[in-house]
């Protein structure tokens, strides 16, 4: 496997109840604390990917601003 210049590699092993430890390292990094949540993705070319999920629906409330700071109520988007 190519690993990027600058990315350490690490491994855990899997148990028989498909549950295994997050390693230290990585649990540093990501500044993971009991609780934290990781979002399991495979890419179609088997890549598995494993990232904290970090952002809630409600994070992103007000990032988007309407043209001319403009603001449509309910009524609105109703027509």
């Amino acid at each position: 496997m190519s690993c990027r210049r600058g990315c350490r590699m690490t491994e855990s092993t899997l148990n028989a109840k498909g549950q295994t430890t997050v390693p230290a390292l990585i649990r540093r990094r990501f500044k993971a604390a009991i609780g934290t949540r990781l979002v399991w993705s495979v890419l179609s070319d088997g890549t598995l990917i494993v990232r904290p999920k970090t952002k809630h629906l409600q994070d992103l409330a007000g990032i988007l601003d309407a043209p001319g700071n403009l603001r449509a109520g309910i009524d609105d988007l109703s027509r």
